[in-house]
């Protein structure tokens, strides 16, 4: 691929989803569009690149070459301590501040395969008798079409079942058909899934209680990251919980939220500061209240 060409695929890729490609990952593209290139008849990254131009900025070929380039590596319970959040100090807040009407949101940004949200799911069963009579809304999204469809069908491998899911929860929550392990329709119930690209608009998704947004952000840009904080914030009521990946933060990037304390990865609304701006305080009260 030449510079002129590399150039124009990092640009395309920023625009349409965020992702920031360094000069030095040319080794990447290379690796992941040759295959795509390949499936379109024709041999080189040139060729390829020259007709992702000929091409309008919705056609399948542009969101083909967004997905190719796009990481999708998760597995079940990455990272524990989130899902131990969640099932500790999330949860139990929110169950007691919804005891009226009984009905909570999750939205899992970046769902892949959909391990992430499973997880989730699985978590939330862990509850039991806690959460009866609530209503719990699990929405899953990611930007690879490819990816949802996976997600949708529930179907992993012996090594993808082995990375991060205890044997018990394998046994309760799976099925084997020959070499494949299938989510039981009780859990694959809980989750619904839909392609979303995180640049674009997606206050029609609603409010949400909880958003699992990890190890999505890093690949973005600063302006992007700040972007995408900000719009989740208002998304969000005041006692909703942020939870992003474990080299991740919003300090310096946004003041939207604030760390939960001795809580690592768990952010939440800056009520002090969304306080301040409802009641039209001055910019020297509102920088004040911005810091918590």
């Amino acid at each position: 691929m030449n510079p002129h060409d590399f150039d124009y695929l990092r640009r395309l890729l920023r625009e349409r989803s965020g992702l920031v490609l360094s000069a030095e990952k040319q080794y990447l593209a290379e690796s992941r569009l040759l295959p795509l290139a390949r499936r379109h008849g024709v041999s080189t990254l040139t060729d390829l690149i020259g007709k992702v131009r000929a091409v309008p900025a919705d056609a399948p070929l542009v969101a083909e070459v967004v997905e190719a380039m796009t990481t999708n590596e998760t597995f079940f319970f990455r990272d524990k301590i989130p899902f131990d959040h969640l099932r500790e100090t999330i949860m139990p807040a929110l169950i007691a501040a919804r005891a009226r009407d009984k009905r909570i949101r999750i939205w899992c940004t970046a769902a892949s395969s959909g391990q992430e949200p499973y997880s989730i799911a699985m978590t939330l069963k862990s509850l039991g008798a806690a959460l009866a009579g609530f209503r719990i809304d699990i929405l899953a999204t990611d930007i690879s079409t490819e990816m949802i469809e996976r997600a949708k069908a529930g179907a992993y491998s012996q090594f993808e079942v082995q990375r991060g899911l205890p044997i018990h929860l394998l046994v309760k929550f799976f099925s084997k058909e020959g070499e494949t392990w299938h989510v039981a329709p009780e859990l694959r119930g809980m989750v619904q899934f839909r392609p979303l690209n995180l640049l674009n608009d997606f206050s029609p998704l609603g409010q949400f209680d909880v958003v699992f947004c990890r190890n999505v952000l890093i690949y973005f840009d600063q302006e992007a990251k700040i972007g995408v904080f900000n719009r989740i914030a208002k998304q969000m009521p005041d006692d909703g919980y942020l939870v992003l990946g474990a080299a991740e933060t919003v300090i310096g990037l946004t003041d939207a939220f604030k760390p939960v304390a001795d809580k690592r990865g768990l952010y939440e609304p800056n009520v002090a500061l969304r306080h301040a701006q409802r009641t039209g305080l001055p910019q020297n009260v509102l920088r004040f209240a911005a810091k918590g």
